[in-house]
């Protein structure tokens, strides 16, 4: 290949693009904008559930036990109801997602030194705030009922009480449980993958429907220069993008990164070149715009948004869906992205997803040069 004819290709594809203001807009615009929108509307994070409270009982010992669900930094109580059809519709509106059913004869119980059992009821419609709700409920009832017994204990002159066991957490590389610190490195990479394949799956297909392809396989470039030359502006657009998403990482969603920069943008430029090729394989093959833009987005955003472990653990899935995710390049991109934003791993330890993204690259490059023929047909 021939340079000097790489860069009249990529000088031309520079002119369109600069020229053809949706086009430049859909490369740089799109991705910030989703960005913004996935990474604050994209949470997992659940920390004040709404609560209802039928407190049949009405004693002290019922209205600590609000109050303890109250105090606490996981529930809110919102509403007091007196039956269970008005607990029901303050779920069903919207108004709670849980229920407190305090029975009435809860103190009694408490009093006679016997277990009082309390009723939560959940909405399950969310099925992970659901979850995420009875692991807190769980854990305030078990620190209230600690409280009571070591209550009962010293009003019996024991004094000198030790816990059998005692258990001290630590959380390492994502302290305070944000759903964020994990969401946009991955977000990073599901928009990188789709703008990328996006962006170059109109290329080729763009000179055929303008007919300006004749013009280009007249002249002595060759097939795979001309691949090269086009695919250099998206390239360079691409890397503007994650740029400016790695700096709104940091600043706007304040987003630790622990690792290498360096070894971040490093792996950012061998996972686009497999993406680009991937679009321009597209392009090659489809011949029209709107073909290749409908199976660029179909081969890239569902594989990588579903399949890739942004948003589900590749572990819980079906054993035949897991054998798919390993043809899936994002899911080794977000793997590598999220070990250096949380953990600041570097090489050593991911060398087997560099290894597999450079794969991809090599081969998803070889198969858009093979497949393009200077011909016309």
């Amino acid at each position: 290949m021939r340079p000097i004819r790489i860069i009249a290709v990529a000088r031309k594809e520079f002119l369109h693009v600069l020229r053809d203001v949706r086009s430049l807009g859909m490369a740089i615009a799109i991705p910030l904008l989703m960005l913004v929108l996935f990474g604050y509307a994209l949470t997992l994070d659940v920390d004040d559930v709404p609560l209802a409270v039928w407190d049949q009982s009405e004693t002290s010992q019922s209205r600590a036990l609000t109050a303890a669900f109250d105090g606490s930094r996981y529930f809110t109580v919102r509403r007091y109801v007196r039956n269970y059809r008005e607990l029901d519709r303050s779920i069903d509106t919207g108004e709670a997602l849980g229920g407190l059913v305090i029975p009435r004869d809860y103190a009694q119980l408490l009093d006679a030194g016997r277990d009082a059992p309390v009723q939560l009821i959940v909405d399950g419609s969310d099925s992970n705030k659901a979850t995420i709700a009875l692991g807190y409920a769980s854990m305030v009832v078990q620190n209230y009922a600690q409280q009571i017994v070591l209550q009962a204990l010293k009003r019996r002159g024991v004094t000198n009480v030790n816990m059998p066991l005692d258990l001290r957490p630590r959380v390492e590389f994502n302290t305070d449980l944000q759903s964020k610190n994990f969401i946009v490195p991955g977000l990073i990479a599901v928009l990188m993958m789709v703008i990328a394949a996006l962006m170059t799956s109109l290329t080729v297909a763009r000179e055929w429907e303008q007919g300006t392809m004749e013009q280009l396989i007249s002249t002595p470039v060759k097939g795979p220069e001309l691949i090269v030359g086009k695919m250099i502006p998206y390239f360079v657009i691409a890397m503007i993008d994650v740029v400016v998403a790695v700096l709104m990482g940091q600043f706007l969603f304040q987003v630790p990164l622990r690792g290498s920069v360096v070894f971040l943008f490093a792996i950012a430029v061998v996972f686009l070149i497999g993406a680009l090729s991937m679009g321009m394989l597209i392009s090659i093959n489809a011949k029209s715009q709107l073909l290749a833009s409908q199976l660029a987005m179909v081969a890239t955003f569902l594989p990588a948004f579903l399949l890739s472990g942004f948003m589900f653990s590749i572990d819980i899935m079906p054993p035949a869906i897991q054998a798919v995710t390993y043809v899936v390049p994002a899911r080794y991109f977000v793997t590598i992205l999220k070990a250096i934003y949380m953990k600041g791993v570097g090489l050593p330890l991911l060398l087997g997803e560099v290894v597999l993204l450079s794969i991809y690259a090599l081969v998803m490059g070889s198969l858009a040069m093979a497949r393009f023929k200077k011909k016309l047909t």
